[in-house]
């Protein structure tokens, strides 16, 4: 097991009734001007929005609205501009993923005085870890990311075909996990969602360090849950132990608990970002996509990783066998079999992605960005990245 140093600071209000009683005070001890953050209509339809904007009656409220899926960096630009203009005291972001992704950088930029996408790529010598940052309430309206508990966000920039990630000095102060404002979300998202979990759980359970049981058998246990959960809440929306235990397992899956004393770094994300970055797809959709796809090329690549596969046969999907290439292959068929059964496309052209034009530039992209040749689980070079996203057609 790696050294590690392990600090959160956010705190989670988890359950139903907690919004309409503790939202107020939980802004309004931060100042009275708030900069309120959300997407398109869905808040509004759901009733979310008036409830909030009845309990903030007596504070100042400058609103953001339209912040897309894969957020962009002009809605960052244009809150920004507001949090300065304003003197904003305190963000209040109601939403998912995206939502609070953004917000974060929001908060950052408010300190900035250039354009937030040196933030984003550290450019002109800006360092976000340097910059002081509003505060950060947020309400979680979708079961995906895990941003509700940690410091990163991932911005795109359709000018320049660019997703990227960057990470604050703080994760949210507050973040309201109502499992009830989830009924709502779509087959489509609530799938998307929790492909997106289980790809944080896959890309840290598969690292080089072999001997961290811990945090092994914490991430074994989540992916059994989403595993369990996902199907129920896509056939019964309404189902309060299926929501509950997606919103809390995409929590605990990315707020730097189970990644801790493991060393190595993530692959398909890297991939999959090329995709969302040129294409402009769901993200837990590519993810869903090229998961597979990177499993085959693993253990066809480093026979090494065979050991590894057969005990994520075992302990997550309960795969019995004696040869461990019969239970990693299982497992990894297994793995296709349920990210099939979620309901959304497993090949690239069921994405619209017909052809290969960007393959090349993807694959370069996603090397310099997330250093796949020198830290992923198995190094992947430019021709490997290719053979991955061509497997995916």
């Amino acid at each position: 097991m790696e050294n590690f140093t392990y600090k959160n600071s956010t705190e989670i209000r988890f359950g139903t009734d907690r919004i309409d009683n503790e939202i107020h005070d939980a802004v309004a001890q931060f100042g009275d001007k708030v900069l309120l953050v959300y997407g398109g209509q869905s808040i509004k339809k759901s009733g979310l929005y008036d409830r909030v904007i009845d309990q903030l009656a007596d504070l100042q409220i400058t609103e953001l609205s339209g912040i897309e899926p894969n957020p962009k960096i002009n809605s960052i630009r244009e809150g920004q501009k507001l949090a300065k203009e304003n003197d904003i005291d305190v963000i209040l972001a109601v939403g998912g993923g995206s939502v609070i992704d953004a917000s974060k950088v929001i908060a950052s930029a408010k300190f900035y005085d250039s354009d937030p996408w040196d933030l984003v790529v550290q450019a002109n010598g800006a360092d976000r870890m340097k910059l002081d940052q509003v505060p950060l309430v947020d309400i979680l309206t979708l079961s995906a990311t895990g941003t509700e508990m940690n410091f990163g966000s991932v911005i795109s920039n359709p000018e320049t075909h660019q997703k990227l990630g960057t990470s604050g000095p703080n994760s949210p102060a507050i973040s309201f996990l109502d499992p009830t404002l989830t009924y709502t979300v779509s087959k489509w998202q609530t799938a998307a969602g929790s492909m997106d979990i289980m790809s944080h759980l896959i890309e840290q359970y598969f690292n080089h360090t072999t001997t961290n049981d811990a945090s092994s058998g914490m991430i074994e246990g989540l992916m059994r849950s989403v595993i369990k959960w996902a199907p129920v809440a896509l056939k019964e929306p309404e189902n309060y132990d299926a929501r509950a235990n997606l919103m809390w397992t995409a929590t605990m899956a990315l707020n730097g608990i189970v990644r801790s004393g493991n060393e190595g770094g993530w692959t398909v994300h890297g991939l999959e970002h090329e995709l969302s970055a040129y294409y402009d797809i769901t993200h837990g959709v590519g993810l869903g996509i090229l998961t597979p796809r990177w499993m085959d090329w693993v253990i066809a690549t480093e026979p090494k990783t065979v050991a590894r596969f057969a005990q994520f046969g075992r302990q997550v999907w309960n795969i019995q066998g004696k040869d461990d290439t019969e239970v990693a292959q299982a497992a990894i068929k297994t793995t296709y079999d349920w990210i099939s059964s979620l309901g959304f496309p497993m090949t690239l052209p069921g994405v619209d992605i017909k052809d290969e034009t960007n393959f090349e530039a993807m694959a370069e992209g996603a090397i310099k960005s997330s250093a796949l040749d020198k830290v992923a689980y198995v190094p992947v070079h430019k021709e490997d990245a290719i053979s991955i996203y061509r497997a995916s057609m």
